[in-house]
């Protein structure tokens, strides 16, 4: 999940050096909406692992 953010990031920046400016605000958007989900998840299972919940 985080190489896709990565990836994302990457061509946010690379279009937005270009002047792709609509490409760049639409790949950082979607950067920031799955790097949200992944810090979501990491926080599930850790409160998970601290409650001794087996969450996968």
């Amino acid at each position: 999940m985080l190489r896709l953010v990565l990836i994302f990031a990457v061509i946010a920046l690379v279009a937005g050096a270009f002047g792709f400016t609509g490409i760049a605000g639409a790949a950082a958007g979607i950067a920031k909406i799955i790097f949200t989900v992944f810090l979501i998840l990491l926080l599930l299972a850790i409160v998970g692992l601290v409650f001794g919940v087996a969450a996968f």
